[in-house]
């Protein structure tokens, strides 16, 4: 059980919580973000009128994405076995916390999370800031000897490594990036569990 003793995990949310659906490289292109750059940095290096419109179109996008989510196979099992051995679980996320809210309804793991545990945008600067990672573990009253990130992607890898947690790559493809920001590898929720 190589993951014992963590009490304290943080889950990205899209594609990693729950299956991926976002088409980043379509979403830029309906922003009119350039190939390549990130979505948020982007639209904060807009002029005022520009960020403002491009904020409502993301907030469209990204409300209807929440309203297809599905869970990641296996997630409720892990959810619950880390719940029942007392552990605390929470969500960073680069969404803001109302579409987070949606799509853990629409694939039914809002049951694991306190409101409160689940951390967007407008409460810490986004991912791959460690921003979030220190206020969850502040909030907790814990260090990150006990954390543990979970995510599928640079950002999520990048701010819980830089808080100094442990970070945990899940990747069904086993391509594995960014092993520079990564300590341990899953290619599925099922591996996890074996882990714990």
């Amino acid at each position: 059980m190589i993951l014992q003793g963590y009490n304290h995990w943080i889950f990205d949310m899209d594609g990693t919580l729950t299956m991926p659906v976002h088409d980043f490289d379509k979403i830029r292109t309906e922003l009119g973000v350039e190939e390549g750059h990130s979505i948020l940095e982007a639209i904060e290096n807009m002029s005022d009128g520009k960020a403002i419109e491009t904020k409502r179109k993301l907030t469209r996008i990204e409300t209807d994405l929440a309203n297809q989510a599905s869970p990641q196979p296996d997630i409720e099992s892990l959810l619950g076995r880390l719940i029942n051995r007392g552990c605390k679980v929470g969500i960073l996320t680069r969404n803001d916390e109302q579409i987070a809210h949606r799509t853990l309804q629409a694939a039914g793991l809002d049951i694991f999370f306190e409101d409160r545990v689940i951390i967007g945008r407008e409460t810490c600067k986004p991912k791959p800031d460690p921003a979030g990672v220190l206020y969850l573990m502040e909030m907790w009253h814990t260090t990150a000897e006990s954390t543990i990130v979970v995510g599928d992607y640079l950002h999520d890898l990048k701010a819980g490594f830089e808080a100094g947690a442990t970070t945990v790559h899940f990747d069904s493809s086993e391509v594995y990036e960014w092993p520079e920001y990564t300590h341990h590898r899953v290619s599925s929720i099922n591996q996890l569990l074996a882990m714990i």
